[in-house]
């Protein structure tokens, strides 16, 4: 077998074992009896997910990893996405073990990889101080270095997702050398975290640190390595968001159509009426390009040859319209559901305020489109 053929055996195996957190026709009551309560997640589906092997699903096998692709990872958030999950399968454990895993020293990354990838503690990537941005390099938080190694961070991180549950934070500063990453325990003094609720339930974290202490070991990586190893990263974020937003609104369209199959008006289906059939159709069209780019972006994050500008434009790429589309499908299905469509009760509500928080993490569709313009003459550059 191939690798090519390898590769489609796993996202099936991964789709199919995603059966095991989403079943058929999804669990929208587990996900209601999660919303506005903190962590925001299960803890013990959380650790069912570890036990799937999925936090290290992009960790090389040295590492205890399956060592799959961007292809692989988007196939399983889409799946994620289609049953709204809210665990934070990419922000609280994919991205944060793909960082760590990459550590300067192989010893902290053994050190710090088990708790993680068995569920027993919860990290996330804190890195934006600014709306709009995905700009690693715009850093103003400080790693002052100390005397015999270490560091003292000072300043402000917005928009962690899921904060509430998080036991660490992966933290860029800026040194004398340039973007660092750092392991912040939320535990340690100086540190505050306060949490705002989302409009899907979860919820989103501002860290302030003020003189935190670090000691040299919590220096995950130096200014050499860290920028580029960041920005690739968060491209593959940016991937498998796309995916779930894909998921979220393929799962949306469908259950419209059911609705427009057995709603019936003036002695038949609404779905016969041909102005509903017409919007049902550009619908369509516009998750179908979604899905293309997110699988084209997906291929080039996973062929090496790719130059760092084309894996990235394609990112943005992929991102933008699946941002715009998932607010089209599902703002539409609502509408195309009639009253009942607009009243908590009604599960399809819960997509579009799923589809409202992911079009704007790790950027929204504005930005991405604004990206993906500034990349698109040093794609022109390298071919």
């Amino acid at each position: 077998m191939n690798s090519s053929e390898d590769s489609a055996e796993a996202i099936r195996m991964l789709r199919e074992s995603a059966a095991a957190i989403v079943p058929p026709g999804g669990d929208l009551g587990r996900v209601r009896a999660l919303r506005f309560k903190e962590p925001g997640y299960d803890p013990a589906m959380w650790r069912r997910m570890a036990a799937l092997g999925w936090f290290a699903l992009r960790l090389p096998e040295a590492q205890g990893g399956a060592g799959l692709g961007v292809a692989a990872l988007a196939a399983l958030a889409e799946e994620l996405g289609r049953g709204l999950v809210p665990e934070p399968l990419v922000a609280g454990a994919i991205l944060p073990a793909a960082l760590i895993a990459a550590a300067d020293e192989p010893g902290r990354a053994a050190a710090l990889l088990p708790a993680l990838l068995s569920g027993a503690r919860t990290h996330a990537f804190a890195w934006q101080e600014a709306a709009a941005s995905l700009d690693i390099a715009r850093a103003d938080t400080i790693a002052e270095a100390r005397p015999g190694g270490g560091a003292r961070l000072a300043g402000r991180k917005l928009f962690v997702p899921q904060a509430a549950g998080v036991d660490a934070f992966l933290v860029t500063a800026r040194e004398a050398e340039g973007i660092s990453l750092w392991l912040v325990p939320r535990e340690a003094a100086g540190v505050a975290l306060a949490t705002e609720t989302m409009i899907d339930g979860g919820n989103t974290g501002t860290l302030a640190l003020d003189g935190v202490v670090l000691g040299a070991e919590a220096r995950i990586l130096a200014p050499a390595r860290a920028p580029a190893l960041l920005a690739r990263t968060l491209d593959e974020a940016v991937i498998a968001t796309a995916a779930a937003l894909l998921g979220l609104m393929d799962r949306a369209f469908a259950i419209t159509l059911d609705y427009l199959r057995t709603r019936t008006q003036f002695g038949k289906p609404i779905g016969s009426f041909q102005a509903l059939q017409h919007r049902a159709a550009d619908l369509l069209v516009q998750i179908e390009l979604g899905r293309a780019a997110i699988g084209q972006a997906a291929r080039l994050a996973d062929d090496p040859a790719i130059p760092a500008p084309a894996r990235a434009a394609a990112a943005s790429q992929a991102k933008a319209r699946a941002s715009d589309a998932a607010l089209l499908v599902t703002r539409q299905a609502v509408q195309m559901h009639g009253a009942i469509g607009y009243t908590d009760e009604h599960d399809i509500g819960l997509f579009l305020r799923r589809a409202m928080v992911l079009s704007a993490r790790y950027g929204n569709a504005a930005l991405h489109r604004r990206r993906h313009a500034a990349l698109a003459p040093a794609i022109d550059t390298e071919e």
